[in-house]
Parts: C-alpha cells; sequence; structure tokens
C-alpha cells in the first residue's frame, strides 16, 4: 500500500495524476458515474455519441460542468443542431467500451463517435496491443454504422519508460491512421502538462477541475468540428 501511495505522490507532482483513476478503482475507492447516456429520443437532431472514462463522466464536478456539457453549451451558441449523448463511466477500459458500444449504436445512431478511451488500461497493466486492438473495433464497429470517429489521445506520465509512453501515445496515432479517422493527439494538452497544473486538478490531485474543462474543450473542437458536416 505504501508502495501505490509513494507512486500516486509521484505522478501529482508531474501534474500527470488524472491517470490514476484506475488504480484509484482497484484500491477501492468510490468512483462516479455521472453523465449516464440519454435514452432514445424523438429529435431528428443527429448524435454525436461520447464513450469515454472519468475524463468525459464529470467525475468530482457539479453537474453540467464537464466538457462534454460545455460542448452542449457551444453547439447551441453556434446555433448547430446536433444532440450529444454521454456515454462516459469513471474507471472505463478499452474493453468496457468496446463491449458496450454495438448497443449504443444500435440504440443512438450517431452521426460522429468520439472514442475516449485507453489510460486505464495501461494504469492496470493491460497489453498495449489489447488497447490498440480495442480502439481500432470500436473505431471499425462506428464507422460500419455510418458514424464519423474521432480519437481522443492520452500520454502516460514519463516515469513509466520513456519507450513506454511512446509507445503508448503512437497507438492513438496508428489507430486512427489504419481507419482515416480524426485524432486529437493529446486529449489533456495544456491541463497534464501545465508549467503550474496546481488549479487545473481537483482536490485530490488526481482528477481536472472545473477550471480545467474549457482547456479539454478547445483541444477536441477544432476536430470535432470538421466532422459536423
Amino acid at each position: 500500500m505504501e508502495g501505490v501511495r509513494t507512486k500516486r505522490r509521484e505522478l501529482s507532482r508531474r501534474g500527470w495524476g488524472l491517470h490514476c483513476s484506475a488504480a484509484l478503482l482497484a484500491l477501492g475507492c468510490a468512483a462516479s458515474t455521472s453523465a449516464h447516456a440519454q435514452g432514445p429520443s424523438s429529435s431528428p437532431d443527429p448524435v454525436i455519441l461520447i464513450l469515454g472514462d472519468s475524463l468525459s463522466a464529470e467525475y468530482g464536478l457539479p453537474r453540467g460542468r464537464g466538457w462534454v456539457a460545455l460542448l452542449e453549451q457551444r453547439l447551441q451558441r453556434e446555433r448547430l443542431s446536433w444532440r450529444v449523448v454521454n456515454a462516459s463511466i469513471s474507471g472505463e477500459t478499452s474493453s468496457g467500451g468496446r463491449s458496450r458500444l454495438p448497443a449504443l449504436l444500435d440504440q443512438h445512431r450517431p452521426r460522429v463517435l468520439v472514442v475516449e478511451l485507453g489510460g486505464n488500461d495501461a494504469l492496470r497493466g493491460l497489453p498495449l496491443s489489447m488497447t490498440r486492438d480495442n480502439l481500432s473495433e470500436m473505431v471499425r464497429r462506428g464507422q460500419a454504422s455510418g458514424a464519423r470517429a474521432l480519437v481522443l489521445g492520452m500520454q502516460m506520465p514519463p516515469n513509466y519508460g520513456r519507450a513506454y509512453a511512446e509507445s503508448f501515445m503512437g497507438l492513438y496515432a496508428e489507430v486512427a491512421k489504419a481507419h482515416q479517422a480524426a485524432l486529437v493527439p493529446f486529449f489533456l494538452r495544456g491541463v497534464a502538462d501545465a508549467a503550474d497544473p496546481t488549479a487545473l486538478f481537483q482536490a485530490d490531485r488526481i482528477h481536472p477541475s472545473e477550471a480545467a474543462q474549457p482547456k479539454m474543450l478547445d483541444n477536441v473542437w477544432p476536430a470535432l468540428r470538421a466532422l459536423l458536416r
């Protein structure tokens, strides 16, 4: 247990603590499952389906303050008639997302699929090849259903080793390139790697604060906006 606490402190000092959500779950800490996927709607508006983990599930935030909720507000301001379905769950792995996706595609028939998963895989020591296969299959299924896909890339802390960190970061680009999907290379750019990330994380030094959410949306918006056609 002391080793886990030491490792957690090391990650927090580098501003990468968000990636520890899976480790906390393994220790029995409570996890939020906010922002459940909405049910079917009679609205004719096309759907953006967000499939992610705690980064997208408003973990530790007041409802309606996460980047996905800010996305809905931006769409309204810009008078873009899209409906956002947030199917993110805190602690989710790429395997969990892959298993849930077929039913979500059948239910919501999205025109755009945003995949924000994989960080928890690495923290659990799962093979990178499995993460790559799961991400690839989610993108393939989404595209086969008629959706345009956007992959949100992640990075691991430097103390995981340079070779591992580079391989992990690279798998997102590999998946996007293989399927000609859109890519955000690093979803937490300007947050996890900020010069002083203190204000951008919650008191637990693990999850992004409310102040970080607009930056997260700004990282996603250019690539996502290009798909809304």
